[in-house]
């Protein structure tokens, strides 16, 4: 069979205004400074955001499937209203987008900024999502041009901030320190 040209040609103009369109449907969704989340799992798509609002039950749902010990709504709400830098990292569904992922910062906002509560759903570990939403923190610090940050961790997850580049405090077991130089 031959086939003429100018049949089933592409439509420039409807491929460019769709990727408009999704680009406006996640905007929409996560925000204007939401991106995608780079992982070796493909079957899902994962989107950064520091304006999508948080449920704070589904904040305390991921924080202890990570293990850790509930804590008071309202208290956790205040810390977050508090904190320097928010970042949900969300499972893209375009009806029920999953929140999977969680990173928050305190500080002055010029010199030193602190990372606390750090997790990421066990379901969705081991796809280097962890150190994607890492980069995604010492990146959004960088933007702020905060010059030092540093991050307590649990003894269990040091290697893990270790192997990331993180010096280690002079014991080596609780925090670590990162340098925007």
């Amino acid at each position: 069979m031959i086939k003429k040209l100018g049949q089933k040609k592409i439509n420039f103009s409807n491929w460019a205004s769709n990727r408009q369109s999704k680009k406006n449907n996640l905007q929409e969704m996560y925000g204007f400074d939401a991106s995608e989340c780079i992982s070796t799992n493909t079957e899902f798509h994962f989107m950064f955001s520091q304006s999508r609002p948080l449920d704070l039950i589904e904040l305390e749902q991921l924080l202890q499937s990570v293990g850790w010990s509930r804590r008071p709504i309202r208290r956790v709400k205040k810390a977050l209203d508090n904190s320097l830098l928010k970042v949900g990292l969300w499972q893209h569904d375009p009806k029920f987008p999953r929140l999977i992922g969680f990173a928050r910062c305190t500080g002055d906002g010029v010199l030193y900024a602190t990372v606390w509560d750090v997790a990421i759903h066990p379901v969705y570990q081991g796809f280097g999502l962890g150190k994607e939403l890492m980069k995604y923190v010492l990146h959004s610090l960088k933007e702020k041009r905060i010059e030092k940050v540093v991050l307590f961790a649990d003894p269990g997850v040091v290697a893990f901030y270790k192997s990331q580049g993180w010096q280690l405090e002079p014991k080596g077991s609780r925090c670590a320190f990162w340098y925007a130089n």
